[in-house]
């Protein structure tokens, strides 16, 4: 058998997915399916054999069927109401319990199976309904790569994504996801970051550049250098907080429990006070059967997972419903500056020439010098002169000192770029102190020779992210109260940034415990808690940690800061930030509109079923139709809003 068979065949046996674990993820998702829908399949399936019965004229069968139908519900029901009174919880399942065997009691077996039917559908809707706003989540596990192309001698095999090595050189084939974090080996490539950052328009980047696993190919096949282990990749950690996100609880569902602890004594009050005045237990029945069950057990989670799935589709990662609730209750917004309010890489500010040269050659000529370099000042002033357009030419007889600056012949010149030091060592005759620029203002300076003359200085810094500059009016426009923004670089440096963005306090010079301290203080003063703190670098995890809402920025993949936030943003745009809380705000109105109005038409129900204007099968088809408008007032959190 050949190799390229071999392959094949094991490709096969481990499925579709590529990877043993697909075939058994798809039978768990067919059992899950099955467990949910096989409760209102049993329900709808005995009332319709009961109803058959009834109409030819068997009703002793027909109320057998139907009871049959209320016992076999009630027994998983019995039991789960169970486990939750022994774990000291009092759930509105309660209500549905009693109702259902009220109607076996009081030979309403009809109401009964109505009454399982109702909430074996509901469970099912709310199944159904959450799984629809875990779509943007679910998508992101789905998309994870399972499979790469790795080059070997014999040219390209096919193997796991967990056998790939960092710096081996991968295939990436039109429309397929990037199985790790790597650098782009051909001239160029298309990517279409959409499931990663929201953006419709694929984006193209040249060799050199970083791009993140899950991602995708938009373009032609291009070859990939792995840059990380795929666990250790972007779109691991990604998949990772996804999962964390979906196994955490809201607090707004765990009141739920509280609520039923008022709403379970006033039901069965209204219900006894209907028996007592009319004498009629029927009437008792139908006030149960409009209370089960309470929609606040439906909108609620539906609501808050809705959020997070819109979080999702907008590139922050939000790890369960309790941080969107808190979100949508933010008062004050603490930005860490490097990483977080500026791009975090040095970058060329300005460029100061001297002895005759034009700006464009003194940069170019240190760019070209600079190729050889691995210093992350020369790598900015190479990004610089290939955004401007300068054609760079290959150096000769370079030498670098690590650290302190490099030497070569470029275009038949001597050419030299470094620090003042490094300058002053390979004889370079500098000026005056005074009559270069001052790096006093945060800034650092690099010196460029030429032929033994100071050639010019090119001064860098690290640039304000352009979508920084409208967050502080985003946010007082959602209703912030304060923004700060919090450093550990000098008074000068991080004052000139904050008045720029337009922060209503800077606090420079801060130290990991400080940070720590601020966010602490700010918690505990009514009028600015609750506090979002926005950092990317271990140094603001403490701080992250300790915040109300901690807010990551993950784009360049897992760190100690993504770990500890309760919410990550998965990409370089700052401006998520204010996506987020508006998400937060708007998806906690929702839910609890929906939870108040589902509330309020049940009290309606009850009270017409209490003066025997609903019987209990209409009392159980009123309150499915209220459980199916919360849901549906849920889901628009799904939506951006206006």
């Amino acid at each position: 058998m050949a190799a390229g068979d071999e392959r094949q065949v094991a490709n096969a046996a481990v499925g579709p997915g590529g990877s043993p674990g697909a075939s058994e993820e798809g039978r768990a998702r067919l059992l899950e399916r099955l467990r949910v829908l096989a409760p209102p399949g049993i329900a709808l399936c005995g009332i319709a054999i009961g109803g058959l019965l009834a109409l030819v004229s068997l009703p002793e069968p027909a109320d057998a069927v139907w009871a049959a139908t209320v016992a076999v519900m009630l027994l998983p029901l019995t039991w789960s109401v169970a486990r939750a009174l022994i774990g000291g919880k009092l759930g509105v399942d309660l209500i549905a319990l009693l109702a259902m065997a009220g109607a076996l009691a009081l030979g309403e077996y009809l109401a009964g199976a109505v009454i399982a039917l109702m909430l074996a559908g509901g469970n099912a809707l709310e199944a159904f309904a959450s799984g629809r706003a875990r779509r943007e989540l679910t998508a992101l596990v789905e998309r994870a790569p399972r499979v790469a192309r790795r080059r070997s001698e014999s040219g390209w095999e096919e193997v796991r994504v967990e056998e790939v090595e960092v710096g081996e050189i991968l295939l990436v084939r039109a429309g397929e996801v990037l199985p790790t974090d790597g650098e782009i080996v051909a001239e160029r490539a298309v990517i279409d970051e959409s499931s990663l950052t929201g953006e419709p328009l694929p984006a193209t980047y040249t060799r050199g550049h970083l791009v993140a696993s899950g991602t995708a190919n938009a373009g032609d096949p291009f070859e990939l250098r792995a840059t990380a282990r795929a666990s250790d990749s972007a779109y691991a950690a990604l998949v990772r907080l996804v999962r964390d996100a979906e196994q955490r609880q809201a607090p707004l569902v765990r009141m739920a429990d509280r609520y039923a602890a008022f709403f379970l004594p006033v039901t069965i009050a209204i219900a006894a006070g209907a028996w007592a005045i009319s004498g009629d237990a029927v009437r008792a029945l139908a006030v149960l059967v409009v209370a089960t069950p309470c929609p606040l057990i439906l909108a609620a989670p539906i609501a808050f997972v809705a959020g997070m799935s819109r979080a999702a589709h907008m590139g922050v990662i939000v790890k369960g419903g309790g941080a969107i609730e808190r979100l949508g209750d933010t008062h004050t917004v603490l930005l860490d500056k490097t990483g977080t309010l500026t791009l975090g890489v040095p970058a060329v500010d300005r460029v100061v020439t001297f002895n005759g040269l034009t700006r464009d050659e003194l940069l170019r000529f240190a760019a070209s010098l600079d190729q050889l370099s691995g210093h992350v000042l020369a790598r900015a002033i190479v990004r610089q002169a290939g955004s401007e357009g300068l054609a760079l030419v290959r150096p000769e007889q370079a030498s670098e000192s690590p650290g302190a600056g490099i030497e070569g012949i470029v275009e038949g010149r001597r050419i030299v770029v470094g620090s003042v030091a490094w300058m002053a060592a390979q004889g370079i005759v500098l000026p005056d102190r005074s009559a270069l620029p001052s790096s006093l203002d945060g800034n650092a300076i690099v010196l460029v020779g030429l032929e033994q003359r100071l050639a010019g200085v090119l001064v860098m810094g690290d640039h304000v992210r352009p979508d920084a500059l409208e967050l502080v009016r985003r946010l007082r426009a959602l209703g912030v109260r304060h923004v700060a923004m919090l450093s550990g670089d000098r008074e000068e440096i991080a004052r000139g940034v904050g008045e720029q963005l337009g922060m209503d306090r800077v606090y420079a010079e801060q130290s990991p415990e400080d940070k720590l301290a601020i966010v602490e203080r700010m918690r505990g003063d009514s009028r600015l808690s609750r506090v979002v703190m926005v950092g990317d670098g271990i140094n603001d995890a403490p701080a992250l940690a300790v915040a109300d809402v901690g807010i990551a920025m993950g784009g360049a993949g897992a760190t100690v800061s993504s770990e500890t936030a309760d919410a990550v943003i998965m990409l370089d745009r700052i401006d998520r930030v204010a996506d987020a809380i508006a998400i937060g705000r708007r998806t906690v109105r929702i839910a609890r509109e929906s939870v108040v109005s589902g509330i309020g038409l049940s009290v309606c129900g009850m009270a017409l079923a209490a003066a025997g204007w609903l019987v209990p099968i209409a009392g159980a088809l009123f309150q499915e139709a209220i459980d199916v408008a919360v849901i549906l007032n849920a889901l628009r959190a799904l939506r951006s809003g206006r």
